[in-house]
């Protein structure tokens, strides 16, 4: 019996972030999410080159036995891609992405997965995760130190151990699965799973409202939970091929992808060579705009206003503040001394207490211990960044936990460099 993909993709920037770094592709034969991370200007380039690189994987003449090796290679491309965006193009150095796409190939799913984006399949009213994350929180939870209730409400659960980051050791978790009649997929980035529920996204995709209807619908539910993060999400429903009169033919492009493909007036160029000219052209062109902003004079018509009125109504507001900063500022210290963070001192990991914010000279943090015995030049570039950019915690003790697994990473590496490899993200 030939089955088909019925599907609909939907992407929104959230309540928070300035920039989309999604990005999302739906087809007839390939649904994929593409979660960036790096920064201005650098994530939504790494899921535009993840999603760019897989769309030629949307087509008919793929079969089962090389499915799997074809979205590996496919990833292996864009991986290298992202090596040489960031080597042509400093600006762009610390991107990465996530990927979890799934491929039909007859009656054959395929699924490629690195990060902590999620695939999801619905099917005879059981709901299963079919992508096992690759995230700080889960190697907590596979180790049993937390449980999975604990882990949603968890200050690091955003942290990611493997992502797609130019490094030669960035492999995806692969897997073949049997498609059948009535199933529903969901693809998503962590802006759905992290902040709705999981049997709330159970009970949405059983409302078998069309793929559209359904993705739009957990879009609201990620607004409505105050959207921190960039939500996408892919519905692919398998439907029969000889009963399903009109399945939908043409591709859906949403998030970073869509929108430097509108940007630059062209379509996601599927070649090579296309790819490394569009890659050039945007990571110059689109990527790189310094605002530019203009000063204007407000002039006073009221001449007849004396230089008493004036002062009156400059200083009154300024007393009010400060009157506010004084009352609230005894409070602000007391909640920020209740805060602890993992950050940097003397290029050594250290533990401190309080926000890692400055109020002009004065600090609202200090390290409560000497610095460790773990060096920022012995971890893997991305823990390294993380701790550059500090990562909060719940308590002291979650701060000394993190620590002690930041030890471990550093133990790694410098084995692997020892033995003459490269310390990337992968390593866990």
């Amino acid at each position: 019996m030939a089955i088909a993909l019925r599907y609909a993709a939907r992407s929104d920037v959230g309540l928070v972030r300035q920039e989309n770094q999604d990005s999302g592709y739906a087809g007839p034969h390939l649904l994929a999410v593409a979660d960036g991370m790096g920064g201005h200007a650098a994530g939504d380039v790494a899921s535009s080159i993840a999603i760019g690189e897989m769309v030629s994987l949307d087509g008919e003449s793929h079969g089962a036995d090389d499915a799997l090796d074809l979205l590996a290679d496919a990833l292996r491309t864009a991986n290298n891609e992202l090596r040489e965006a960031m080597r042509n193009h400093p600006e762009l150095q610390g991107m990465g992405t996530t990927v979890t796409a799934l491929m039909r190939t007859g009656n054959k799913i395929a699924v490629a997965h690195i990060g902590d984006s999620r695939a999801y399949l619905l099917r005879d009213g059981t709901f299963t995760q079919i992508t096992h994350d690759h995230s700080f929180v889960q190697s907590l939870i596979d180790e049993g130190r937390i449980t999975e209730e604990e882990a949603e409400g968890h200050p690091q659960r955003s942290l990611v151990t493997r992502v797609l980051t130019g490094q030669h050791d960035d492999e995806p978790d692969l897997a073949m699965r049997e498609a059948r009649i009535g199933d529903r997929f969901l693809v998503c980035s962590d802006g759905l799973s992290g902040f709705v529920a999981r049997d709330t996204i159970q009970e949405i995709l059983e409302q078998a409202m069309p793929p559209g209807g359904t993705a739009d619908r957990l879009v609201e539910l990620a607004m409505r939970a105050g959207a921190p993060d960039n939500v996408t999400c892919i519905i692919g429903d398998v439907v029969d091929l000889d009963n399903d009169s009109a399945p939908p033919t043409t591709h859906e492009v949403v998030g970073a992808a869509a929108e430097r493909r509108v940007s630059t007036t062209r379509a996601i160029p599927v070649t090579p060579a296309a790819k490394a000219a569009a890659l050039s052209r945007e990571a110059l062109g689109t990527d790189i705009n310094e605002a530019q902003g203009s000063t204007s004079r407000r002039h006073n018509d009221e001449g007849r206003t004396s230089g008493r009125r004036r002062w009156v109504t400059v200083l009154l507001p300024v007393a009010l503040v400060l009157a506010a900063v004084v009352g609230g500022g005894y409070a602000a210290h007391s909640w920020s001394q209740q805060q602890y963070f993992v950050g940097e001192t003397n290029g050594h990991v250290a533990i401190y207490q309080g926000v890692s914010q400055n109020i002009g000279p004065w600090a609202l943090s200090h390290v409560i211990a000497d610095e460790s015995d773990i060096s920022l030049s012995d971890l893997p570039v991305f823990y390294r960044g993380k701790v550059d950019a500090t990562v909060s915690t719940a308590s002291v003790e979650d701060a000394r936990r993190l620590v002690t697994d930041l030890r471990v990473q550093a133990i790694a590496c410098r084995t692997t460099k020892a033995a003459g490899g490269t310390c990337g993200l992968s390593k866990s």
